[in-house]
């Protein structure tokens, strides 16, 4: 314990352990009287330390806690508190039991290979500690009894442990390397979980041991002897066999084919072989069985499956049922030694054979000789936007693609020939609306390049939009694509290259003699709008001839400026004016409103009331009620 030094507040860092003390008891909360355990408030604090004299008692800090005022009828008179009970009074002698079992290996034994070991969960509510105990079964031989001692078990690594909350039918409980398997729980575990809250699992029946339940059968058992006289078949169906025609499909499989094959079946004593059949040339050793001569196991007992078919041969033992004559029919399927057969044909004896044996008449001859699939129209795949569709196409025509064919006359005739035009972008965003590109048609390979002009703080960077490449319209087919040809230029026009919209605004001189001497390849309504075009192009335009001899604004303006620079040289606004308009303009669009003009003149003292000053803000007023406040700055800094 720590006290404080006299004359210091009780404040961390004023506050020293008593070196002297060594008692560190606690005061006992529980005693008995008359036999009975009874609670009881400590008097003293821990290693017999004076509590507080002015310390509430746990009954005052209650009722203090449930005060509640009430006007109308007075203070109500509250419940006493539950009395103190410790949890290993309260919870005594009250335990949760579940019922579970465990799988264990049996690696060194040929009649079992697990056994199911069936054990009881105890949880201790008293201190939240568990054991395992497994009922003693007499001459076992297995260590039973208490599997895990009581104790706290932990959940995972962070050294949680299991808790009631934890536990419930139907889960996997793992303890030190062990899963146990909840199945059920008894009556006061049930009623117990579900007054706390928790909704348990339906039960589960309990897993049974293979070799207990084993043991319990008879030890012996009687097979009657078959009535069966395998000499007597033998001397009545000596030398009669049955034919069947099959075939065996394997071409899912890589490198498989189609074969024929012969299955005969002896009925003198149930064997079946099967014969390949060989055709001329065909390009295989003539090994004439498939089958050897033998009984064929149809259905194999449970722990047969891992038997060494290729070091021994099957017995009895191992087969539940072996194929016989009714399991060869015209039509269906067979799976001999993991092949499935199919037979279509048999001959004239087995027909007879089965309509007399089972009566089945009519057997079925299917025809299985496999028809000429129709050809599969090759079709493109979808074209991935890299190089030219024809380049494209060839690797899907040869293995090593060839080289698509060029018309090598056109490209001598036009050869060095290229028609330019000025286009524009169609575009909704505003970044994009004043840009111009330069179209170049090279007429000896129709490819078509994209150039842009770099335009000087555009934001922009300009240089080379599109190579050399063909250009196709917009919803032509792979197969067979339509390119832009010279035809489709001309102004007005609307270009599609690969999403985004052109429009043909201006051609050069050569497009226009080339239109003229190749008319044919154009419309008329083409050729007449590129001829009105340079027509209007080489008129002079008078009403621009008289703006520039008659406009006198920008050199009034220019004048304007100089003069109250000149006059009003040592005003002192400098560059803070600038700034301060540009703060309001967010858009940097150049305008601001006449309010916030004239609120910023006001606040750097400009002299609006000069003649010159007036006339400035007349000039550089809009009609739209705002103000260019470009120019005005100009007048007055450096």
């Amino acid at each position: 314990m720590s006290h404080p030094v006299h004359g210091l507040p009780f404040l961390p860092g004023s506050s020293f352990t008593d070196s002297t003390k060594t008692a560190f008891h606690r005061s006992q909360t529980l005693g008995y009287r008359n036999g009975y355990a009874v609670t009881r408030r400590p008097t003293v604090g821990i290693g017999g330390q004076r509590l507080p004299v002015n310390q509430l008692s746990q009954d005052a800090l209650d009722e203090l806690a449930n005060m509640k005022p009430a006007l109308t009828y007075g203070q109500p008179k509250q419940a006493p508190p539950a009395a103190f009970l410790p949890a290993h009074v309260a919870f005594d002698k009250k335990v949760l039991k579940f019922d579970a079992y465990f799988q264990e290996d049996v690696p060194m034994s040929t009649e079992e290979h697990y056994r199911i070991r069936q054990v009881h969960i105890y949880y201790y509510l008293e201190d939240d500690s568990m054991s395992i105990i497994e009922p003693v079964v007499e001459n076992s031989g297995i260590l039973q009894g208490k599997l895990i001692k009581r104790q706290r078990l932990s959940k995972n690594d962070r050294g949680d442990h299991y808790h009631w909350k934890d536990l419930n039918r139907g889960i996997n409980l793992t303890v030190y390397g062990k899963t146990f398997r909840i199945v059920d729980c008894d009556l006061f575990t049930q009623e117990f979980l579900e007054s706390q809250g928790i909704e348990l699992n339906p039960p589960e029946k309990m897993a049974l041991d293979p070799y207990t339940e084993l043991r319990k059968q008879p030890l012996r058992k009687y097979v009657t002897p078959s009535d069966f006289d395998q000499l007597k078949q033998f001397l009545s169906f000596d030398k009669q066999v049955l034919r069947f025609y099959a075939i065996w499909d394997d071409t899912d499989n890589m490198f498989g084919e189609c074969r024929s094959y012969i299955i005969h079946y002896y009925l003198m004593d149930d064997t079946v072989e099967i014969r390949e059949i060989h055709e001329r040339n065909n390009g295989r050793d003539p090994f004439p069985l498939l089958v050897n001569r033998q009984h064929l196991p149809k259905v194999l007992v449970e722990n047969a499956k891992n038997f060494p078919q290729c070091v021994l041969e099957i017995s009895d033992q191992e087969v539940l049922e072996w194929y016989t004559a009714k399991d060869f029919i015209v039509g269906k399927t067979i799976t001999i030694l993991g092949r499935t057969f199919f037979i279509y044909d048999c001959d004239p004896f087995t027909r007879q054979y089965y309509k007399e044996k089972f009566g089945i008449a009519d057997l079925p001859h299917i025809d299985v000789s496999k028809k000429e699939p129709p050809p599969v129209k090759q079709e493109l795949p979808p074209y991935n936007g890299f190089g030219l569709i024809e380049d494209s196409a060839q690797n899907c025509f040869a293995l090593i693609p060839k080289a698509p064919q060029k018309d090598v006359i056109k490209m001598l005739l036009n050869e060095n020939k290229v028609l330019r035009y000025l286009a524009a972008m169609e575009s909704p965003i505003p970044e994009d609306k004043g840009r111009r590109f330069i179209f170049s048609y090279f007429l000896a390979t129709d490819m078509i390049s994209i150039f842009e002009p770099p335009v000087r703080n555009s934001g922009i960077i300009g240089g080379k939009y599109l190579g050399r490449t063909r250009i196709f319209k917009p919803n032509s087919l792979l197969d067979n694509p339509v390119y832009y040809g010279p035809g489709d230029f001309f102004i007005g026009a609307v270009i599609d290259v690969f999403g985004h919209r052109f429009v043909i605004l201006d051609v050069d001189e050569y497009v226009l003699k080339y239109m003229e001497s190749n008319a044919a390849q154009y419309s008329p309504e083409a050729l007449a709008s590129v001829q009105n075009h340079v027509r209007q192009q080489e008129a002079p335009a008078p009403e621009l001839a008289n703006k520039q001899t008659e406009d006198p604004g920008t050199q009034e303006l220019e004048t304007l400026i100089e003069e109250i620079q000149k006059q009003l040289k040592d005003y002192a606004c400098k560059d803070n004016i600038r700034e301060a308009f540009q703060d309001h303009d967010k858009e940097a669009s150049g305008y601001v409103d006449r309010e916030t003009f004239f609120k910023i003149c006001e606040s750097f003292s400009v002299p609006l009331d000069d003649s010159l000053v007036k006339e400035l803000i007349r000039i550089c007023s809009h009609d739209e009620g705002r103000i260019n406040y470009y120019n005005f700055v100009r007048a007055f800094s450096n």
